[in-house]
């Protein structure tokens, strides 16, 4: 009893020292109230001190951001779900905007837009917090893009290279395969250096954990961060999705690491910017879409970029996903999309339906940064690929009229159908870099025409064993260097005619 009253006089001294010494002060804590909530927004009286973009606070803890601001009266996007909140709670300003989580420790994990656990793991462990409207790098900081991003997809690789810090757009009708192509891309960087965001915006629970699955499945999901606004969630946590995770991979891409983003996808989150402008009354523009949209997107994907070697060399590459509408590609969404970004894929309902998937329309897709990050191997390889397959599709219009009696164009008609079933590729199964410059060596030089056509699925299922096992010196420069010099290269040609000419006598591989 003597210890514990000893203890208890030396708490009641330090706390009497501590009272005395400090000093009453006047604080100004600014409240405002809500006057009316309805669909995710919140017309709150008062906070005549709050700015735009700040992050309020209401009375039973859900949080929120300044959208607008009026004469009399803030109109807030509620980041948690309306049904806790009613007119006449406090509301409380922070001084501070909306912030993200980042760091290493959301690696692996699924979480929100704010960095909040949705897979029933421990809370995140960040190592720092930042605002999640940055500015994108100025000309001066950046870096010529040169480097690949390698999606494993033989017509994207060879036809539409990909760079590091390029903003190219997946966009075509709905499922045909657009997300698959953003998946398999991820799946294909668990081979590289590349940490790898995925945010769902608008998404389908079973749709986001498809792709989880997937990636887990087959791909790193240690070096992936999963972000989900599904479609259930409030409107503002959806509209804040792809700057939060912009902010998360700009983390790695700051520490001159490289870092990708996949938006899934961009016609949602238009979507949820126009519902939000319409309840807070801004001015309606074309297809109701306030006048804004174009500078949200902007602003958001600009910030994609290739960092100078004094600013640590890092990457930021963005594959934002587009959906269209009976395959309108002048509609007003898409059009923004293609005018911001470096390139687009675009995916044909047609082709999806005639079995080509990836269904890629190479008449109309385009990456404006192209062969200069390709790797020399496949650039020269592929130099007159895409020439070669578009005239065939012109020339195989004309098959449907009738049969072709010239034996060249029969030729050309017979060679044009094996490159369309090389470029086909099933979902889960990214090729390597050496692999597709084989597959487009093989159809250069022939090879694949002495197969017959049904055979060219199995000629492409065999080549990476054969290949490493009769032309290791190939794949070792390849992979090591990009390059495939006269030696090496002869080495695999003589390996795929080998592979070639057992098919096509019937024998199989060798």
């Amino acid at each position: 009893m003597t210890d514990a009253r000893a203890k208890l006089d030396d708490w009641l001294t330090d706390a009497r020292g501590r009272v005395g010494r400090t000093e009453p002060a006047p604080r100004v804590d600014q409240v405002g109230r809500v006057e009316a909530v309805a669909d995710g927004v919140a017309r709150v009286l008062g906070l005549p001190e709050a700015r735009l973009d700040e992050l309020v606070r209401f009375e039973r803890g859900q949080v929120g951001f300044v959208l607008s601001l009026e004469r009399e009266a803030l109109e807030c996007v509620l980041l948690d779900d309306a049904a806790g909140v009613e007119a006449g709670d406090l509301v409380r300003g922070s001084g501070d905007v909306v912030r993200a989580p980042v760091g290493e420790a959301l690696l692996g994990r699924v979480v929100d837009p704010l960095g909040r656990p949705l897979d029933g793991g421990q809370p995140i462990a960040a190592e720092d917090v930042r605002a999640i409207e940055q500015p994108a790098p100025p000309i001066i900081d950046r870096d010529f893009v040169n480097e690949p991003v390698q999606t494993g997809l033989l017509v994207i690789d060879a036809l539409f290279a990909l760079g590091r810090g390029q903003r190219e757009l997946i966009i075509g009708d709905r499922a045909i395969g657009k997300t698959a192509a953003a998946v398999d891309c991820i799946i294909n960087q668990k081979s590289s250096d590349i940490i790898c965001v995925y945010v769902a915006v608008g998404q389908k629970s079973s749709t986001v954990r498809r792709v989880i699955d997937a990636v887990r499945a087959h791909g790193a999901p240690e070096r992936c961060i999963f972000m989900v606004a599904g479609a259930s969630s409030p409107p503002g946590l959806q509209w804040i999705a792809p700057f939060s995770a912009f902010t998360m991979a700009e983390y790695f891409r700051d520490r001159g690491q490289h870092a990708l983003v996949v938006v899934d996808d961009m016609t949602k989150h238009a979507a949820t910017h126009r519902e939000i402008a319409l309840l807070t009354r801004q001015p309606p523009g074309r297809e109701a879409y306030p006048g804004d949209v174009f500078h949200v997107h902007a602003r958001l994907l600009e910030r994609a970029a290739k960092l100078s070697a004094a600013r640590g060399g890092g990457s930021l590459t963005a594959l934002p996903i587009a959906e269209l509408n009976a395959g309108n590609l002048s509609a007003y969404i898409p059009t923004n999309l293609i005018s911001i970004t470096d390139g687009q894929i675009v995916l044909d309902e047609r082709l999806f339906a005639e079995g080509q998937k990836p269904a890629v329309d190479i008449s109309v897709s385009v990456s404006r940064v192209g062969g200069k990050t390709q790797a020399p191997a496949l650039r020269e390889a592929a130099e007159s690929l895409r020439l070669d397959y578009a005239q065939f599709l012109e020339l195989e219009v004309f098959t449907r009229f009738g049969a072709v009696a010239d034996p060249k164009v029969k030729a050309r008609i017979e060679r044009g159908r094996r490159i369309r079933a090389v470029l086909s590729q099933p979902q889960y199964a990214p090729l390597r870099l050496a692999d597709e410059v084989a597959l487009v060596l093989a159809l250069q030089e022939g090879l694949v025409d002495q197969i017959a056509l049904d055979q060219v699925g199995r000629f492409r299922e065999s080549l990476p064993a054969h290949i490493d096992r009769f032309a290791a010196e190939a794949v070792k420069q390849i992979h090591e260097t990009g390059e495939l010099k006269d030696a090496p290269r002869a080495q695999l040609v003589d390996a795929l005619k080998t592979l070639a000419s057992g098919l096509a006598s019937g024998q199989g591989a060798g």
